[in-house]
């Protein structure tokens, strides 16, 4: 596989739609970028926030951005505050350091894009994108 596809981003918010409904989350928010940073698919389930797709693409750029997944961002603006600070002001703060961003990847370990998820807590909105990519066959990586 060389690019991302419509076909497998819809794999992917499909397998987090599931994997959210049986861990009974919260209503989520979930973006699919490619690994341009482009939109490639997204969704919102009824009774989401305001600002959760928002959030959702954050962590999803962030993960780009950095090329690490947001849980290592996270880590990393605890040990380094300035640095993500420093990041986040040359994004105009699009960056979201905190779990639900994950890397995706190809079998090979090439980057494909990556997941955000938003509405419940960032280790539950993690380990629904991590789900949701091995489900299609892809690799994660949420740092």
């Amino acid at each position: 596989m060389t690019d991302l596809t419509l076909e497998t981003a819809r794999k992917i918010l499909h397998g987090a739609l599931a994997k959210a409904d049986e861990m009974k989350l919260k209503p989520m928010a979930m973006v699919v970028l490619d690994a341009r940073g482009c939109l490639k698919a997204a969704v919102t389930q009824d009774g989401t926030s305001l600002m959760r797709s928002e959030v959702a693409h954050g962590k999803a750029y962030g993960a780009l951005a950095l090329g690490m997944g947001s849980r290592a961002i996270f880590k990393r603006a605890n040990e380094q505050p300035y640095f993500i600070d420093a990041m986040n002001t040359m994004a105009r703060g699009a960056l979201v350091p905190v779990p639900g961003g994950v890397l995706i990847k190809d079998s090979n370990g090439k980057l494909l894009g990556a997941f955000g998820l938003s509405g419940d807590t960032s280790d539950n909105d993690e380990i629904c994108a991590v789900a949701a990519i091995e489900a299609a066959a892809l690799k994660a990586d949420a740092g």
